[in-house]
């Protein structure tokens, strides 16, 4: 068996790195789905606006996420190990932006306006959500400013139908005008 390529391996590793504002540059071109990611019970429920959920496998099925370890969403996933991956419509932009703090609502404030159901570990899923994953955490690994985060998908809801939110460029846009743009000449 081959061992793992390392970055100490490579030539590149003097190179110096590539600057924070550049790297968010180039990956504003990246266009993402939207979901908001719904952690904790009780006073520590809080959650957070990702295009960073990556699936991981379908057997077993498993997807990740990326949680700053700073946030309260961190520290919700510490004390109630599980969460809730909620698939975002286009019209669940308000939803979005409430999820990514930008009407400055934290923790329970965030789920005002919308109606939310668990599945099994008691995680809140958005009921107008295209699909809704109940996932424990399965395993975290600590990386600079973030963990990811292994989520075992137990229960799960799918509302196909509508399209989806897409975020690109540094905001969200309808999933026609994505595709649209791409194939203007």
């Amino acid at each position: 068996m081959e061992a793992p390529l390392t970055s100490s391996d490579r030539s590149a590793a003097s190179e110096p790195e590539i600057g924070v504002d550049a790297f968010r540059h180039a990956m504003r071109e990246l266009a993402g789905g939207v979901a908001v990611v719904t952690v904790g019970r009780d006073a520590d429920i809080t959650g957070f606006t990702a295009t960073s959920v990556v699936s991981l496998c379908a057997s077993p099925p498993r997807i990740f996420i990326c949680v700053s370890r700073s946030s309260a969403s961190w520290a919700a996933l510490q004390k109630h190990p599980c969460f809730g991956i909620n698939l975002l419509r286009q019209e669940d932009r308000a939803v979005a932006d409430r999820f990514a703090g930008r009407d400055g609502l934290e923790g329970a404030e965030r789920y005002r306006g919308a109606a939310w159901s668990p599945l099994r570990t008691g995680a809140p899923l958005l009921d107008t959500a295209l699909a809704a994953l109940d996932c424990e955490v399965e395993e975290s690994l600590a990386r600079y400013d973030h963990a990811i985060v292994i989520g075992r998908i137990i229960a799960m809801r799918v509302r196909a139908g509508g399209p989806p939110l897409v975020y690109w460029q540094g905001d969200y846009h309808p999933f026609e005008q994505i595709v649209g743009a791409r194939k203007a000449p």
